[in-house]
């Protein structure tokens, strides 16, 4: 069945490609209409449209998407607003290739062509990977490159990376925002920008407050974000750029619903399996502070330099009770044990990045150089309240217990990051039809773990990370390419080195690529195909022999296809869509599966994980997005988002069911005036959104069929 179904879904995507009279008939029209958008001034700085042809992430320079030999797939902020998208969730759920996590209850977090992607987040071109949910206020777009990138980002990145880029200052339109939704959501956001042109000086400012509760009993969230920018221009071919953001979020940290006999419980989803009193001992506050500057100069039409500077503080004072992880669950007796702990960090952290573009011809072909640097320092500290058992309560219809709150103190666990990193690209026109991409990036990454009562432990690990790529491009509506990537991650990456995994050498992933890049309607739509292996080696578990003992042995590898197509379609529609299959299997392992409700099988070794399939990981997902302009000032929306049964834990022994939730939108434009209706889940299906990817009684059910009307006022 599964096969037949990836058969439909390629001959599909292979009807769409387009003869090459059609191509040529309607591409004058279009370089008209491109030619008058270009000239509209006192807009915003992006054309309200789901296909935006270029994008930085890939490159680290503005190259069309056509030119690059990887996928990169961009959320643009009319699909955004369009899907009312207010959190990365919501955002990154029509991305193919992503699947979804619940991140403990307290940050974002997603996993990438089978690969968690917990540390990387990124937030124009700089590392982001403090454990909280971001706001989306001061966001253009999110670009999210597939596949290894540490020749041009460092370490991490198996599956890909997630770059938010951030409104920019340059532009003469402000806008304010009022959101009312279900659950007695409040939210207001306000975006306001002016460009002094004459006096060398542009400003924006964003920010959103809101309050809600949830469809999640106890659950609530008070959120508040400011970030404003500044730009100088210092004369015809130098700016200055200043930016700042300061967000505080505090929320229940909810875990979700536990499993029985293989499958999410059955109760309703608004069951919370905590504290009585959850809002005073279950909450996760957490607090980010990031202050940047840009100094970009241009030397000339062939060279140019950007030197980039980020510092960014977090704070998270997390506590939670959840049922515990080993033995939490007695199917016998259909009852779960519930414990309580607290969990304080504080990071901080500061990078540098320099780069110089140049533009040249030797040889006899056209080159787009990128030659960087990257310095970066982060300190991150941790201190954890051992767990305590708070009682235990009906599997189906739990009692929830009175919980004392505990509190952690200062971090006691102090780790010390530091990158040092310098990097080449050539972007090369070999001749008409043929382009070519190679990088190479040497890393110098050092780790430092300071614990009470143990020694200093100490690791530095020396790495090259290439990238080579070809691209050829018979006709200039499409574009076939094959690439070769390499990423390393080192023993902790993101979390206190630990004596058992100190002299480890860093895990690798490498991703073989090929592709095709299509562009529809005289460049106003596009598609893509990739086929990809993707394989991560090295990796670390445990000795069966001695679980405190870690050893690297283990391979993981994902065997996929994934296909997009978005962007303007003939009288008046817009399409967002995409499908992905992905075969992802732990191929080698020693490891065993020891967090399972069956006491048997805790009492032994646990469940073997090799030839398991990757956690929440589907193996065929879908979604489709479409508008349509009605006439008198009217728009309407509706698409539907389709995932696979995915697994809840490394021994696939329980499974989240497969769902097909529908969306719909209506919007009412008129002069500066936007009032938009969004229903999400039309049909009230019961289902569930995300796991733990670990522990299988941790597991969060979709929202019910719930509504956000947004009015928005431009001047």
């Amino acid at each position: 069945m599964k096969k037949s179904k990836l058969a439909i879904f390629v001959a599909l995507a292979l009807q769409q490609i387009p003869g090459s009279a059609y191509a040529q008939a309607d591409q004058t029209v279009s370089t008209d209409k491109k030619l008058q958008e270009v000239k509209v001034t006192g807009r915003r700085e992006v054309p309200a449209s789901y296909n935006l042809t270029n994008a930085v992430t890939g490159t680290k320079i503005d190259a069309p998407l056509r030119d690059v030999p990887q996928t990169v797939n961009v959320v643009p902020q009319q699909v955004l607003r369009d899907q009312s998208a207010q959190s990365m969730e919501n955002a990154l759920k029509s991305v193919p290739g992503i699947g979804l996590s619940n991140g403990d209850g307290q940050r974002d977090q997603v996993t990438i062509r089978g690969f968690s992607a917990i540390a990387d987040q990124f937030v124009d071109g700089f590392r982001d990977d403090a454990l909280y949910f971001r706001d989306l206020s001061n966001i253009e777009r999110i670009e999210v490159l597939k596949g290894p990138a540490s020749v041009l980002y460092g370490r991490g990145s198996s599956g890909g990376l997630i770059n938010r880029v951030s409104k920019m200052p340059g532009i003469n339109n402000s806008e304010i925002a009022a959101t009312v939704g279900s659950w007695n959501q409040r939210r207001g956001e306000f975006d306001l920008a002016r460009d002094y042109s004459d006096s060398g000086v542009a400003f924006r400012i964003t920010g959103a407050v809101e309050k809600a509760d949830s469809y999640r009993d106890q659950q609530f969230l008070d959120r508040k974000v400011i970030s404003p920018s500044l730009l100088f221009k210092l004369g015809s071919d130098t700016t200055l750029l200043l930016q700042a953001e300061r967000l505080s979020d505090r929320r229940v940290t909810d875990f979700g619903i536990p499993s029985f006999e293989g499958r999410p419980v059955d109760v309703p989803a608004g069951v919370y399996y905590g504290a009585a009193n959850a809002r005073d001992v279950d909450y996760t506050h957490s607090e980010v502070s990031s202050y940047g500057a840009t100094f970009n100069h241009r030397f000339n039409d062939q060279l140019s330099l950007r030197s980039a500077f980020r510092y960014y503080d977090y704070s998270s004072d997390r506590n939670n009770t959840l049922i515990k992880s080993v033995g939490g669950v007695n199917e016998a007796g259909q009852t779960a044990t519930l414990n309580h702990f607290s969990f304080g960090r504080e990071d901080d952290g500061k990078f540098n990045q320099t780069e110089l573009v140049q533009k040249t011809h030797f040889a006899g072909m056209h080159h787009h150089l990128l030659y960087g640097i990257e310095l970066g320092k982060q300190n991150k500290g941790q201190a954890l309240t051992p767990a305590v058992d708070v009682g235990t309560v009906n599997l189906f219809n739990p009692v929830l217990p009175v919980v004392a709150r505990t509190r952690t103190g200062r971090p006691t666990t102090l780790s010390d990051f530091t990158t040092s990193a310098a990097y080449v690209q050539d972007l090369v026109t070999l001749s008409d039809h043929w382009k070519a991409l190679a990088g190479v990036r040497f890393d110098k990454f050092r780790q430092e773990t300071r614990a009470p009562g143990a020694r200093t432990l100490q690791r530095t690990d020396r790495e090259w990370s290439p990238r080579v790529g070809v691209v050829y491009q018979p006709a200039s509506d499409q574009s076939y390419y094959g690439s070769f990537t390499k990423s390393f991650q080192p023993s902790a990456e993101n979390f206190p080195l630990a004596a058992n995994n100190e002299q480890l050498a860093p895990e690798e992933t490498t991703n073989k690529e090929i592709g095709a890049k299509f562009d529809f309607f005289g460049n106003r739509a596009s598609g893509t195909v990739s086929l990809f292996q993707l394989e991560r080696t090295n990796i670390k578990s445990a000795d069966p022999a001695n679980r405190g003992k870690i050893i690297p042995i283990g391979t993981q590898r994902t065997n996929g296809l994934e296909l997009t197509f978005t962007g303007e379609l003939p009288q008046g529609w817009q399409i967002w869509s995409g499908y992905a299959y992905l075969d992802a299997k732990i191929t080698s392992s020693t490891n065993f599966d020891i967090f399972e409700n069956r006491p048997a099988v805790r009492g032994s070794q646990g469940v073997s994980i090799q030839g398991k399939r990757a956690t929440l990981t589907p193996a065929h997902s879908a979604n489709l997005w479409l508008t349509k302009a009605l006439g008198s000032h009217y728009r309407a929306g509706a698409g539907v988002n389709y995932v696979d049964d995915r697994f809840a834990n490394a021994g696939n022994t329980v499974t989240l069911p497969g769902y097909a939730v529908v969306d719909a939108m209506l919007a009412y434009k008129i002069a500066g005036f936007d009032l938009q209706l969004n229903v999400n889940n039309l049909f009230d299906r019961r289902y569930v959104l995300s796991g733990h990817g670990v522990v299988p009684n941790l597991n969060t059910p979709g929202a019910p069929r719930n509504y956000r009307l947004t009015a928005r006022y431009n001047f």
